[in-house]
């Protein structure tokens, strides 16, 4: 694995064997997402899936994980219709790099989880949470309007309804209520970055090609019909179904020496 060179102002990039460890590093922001860090976001993410890394462990810098646009520069910039949706545009594309990428990335989770730091955290594919974190969508509050993705992934993981009312009234959910509607995968008492990483180590075993099928198709079946959605999934199965590592694993489980399956504590 070979990490790239980037010029990052607002992300750090480290690693730990095989899994790349990407930093959001504006603490005294509460890690609010500036259009800078946006644009890091798309180099970090453009460039993973070149570097060999098997999977991503995405953390903050800090005590919280984001607080979501960076309100204080959109003030400022006095930006147009126009100009806000451009930038929208670019969030859309970072956060898509992300899903789409083929990497799975799993996002550990701390203290405000909020608005655009939500829907940073619903472009991975596995979020782990402590009992710091919360989650809310306070846009309407501050009248305002998600332009990140929230009404695709967050409205996907929570359903309509249950964003509708977060956007409204402000709900936050947190701890055993946010795993329960499915905001987070994972809830432990402390220190979501060990468990975060234990998660990303477990799939770095998985073969690369299986991941990538796992980490882009699902994805993408949101956009087919389920005609188109069941061609693709019986192609992309033959495709990984029959690759040289699943061959081998096939036959370590005919002669029974494969892992046991079991569940992870």
């Amino acid at each position: 694995m070979q990490l790239p060179s980037l010029e990052l102002k607002n992300i750090t990039l480290d690693r730990d064997d095989e899994i790349a460890i990407v930093s959001l590093d504006r603490a005294a922001k509460r890690n609010a997402l500036n259009a800078e860090t946006i644009e890091e976001l798309i180099s970090v993410f453009s460039a993973i899936p070149r570097s060999g890394a098997r999977a991503v462990v995405l953390r903050a810098e800090g005590d919280h994980f984001s607080a979501g646009l960076d309100l204080v520069e959109h003030h400022k910039q006095e930006r147009s219709a126009a100009d806000f949706m451009h930038v929208c545009l670019r969030w859309h594309e970072a956060f898509n790099k992300m899903e789409y990428s083929g990497v799975p990335v799993i996002a550990s989770l701390k203290g405000a989880t909020v608005g655009g730091g939500l829907e940073l955290a619903s472009a991975a594919h596995i979020r782990v949470a402590d009992q710091t974190t919360y989650f809310a969508l306070p846009e309407g509050q501050r009248g305002l309007f998600t332009g990140g993705g929230a009404t695709i992934r967050v409205a996907e993981l929570v359903g309509r309804a249950r964003m509708i009312d977060m956007m409204l009234t402000g709900r936050i959910y947190k701890a055993e209520e946010a795993l329960a509607v499915g905001l987070c995968q994972y809830l432990v008492k402390e220190d979501s970055e060990a468990k975060a990483l234990e998660i990303a180590k477990a799939t770095a075993s998985v073969p690369p090609l299986s991941n990538f099928a796992i980490c882009s198709a699902i994805s993408h079946t949101r956009n087919m019909s389920a005609l188109d959605a069941s061609y693709m999934e019986a192609f992309v199965a033959g495709v990984v179904n029959t690759q040289p590592a699943s061959n081998e694993r096939l036959a370590a489980f005919a002669d029974k020496t494969a892992a046991r399956v079991k569940p992870m504590t």
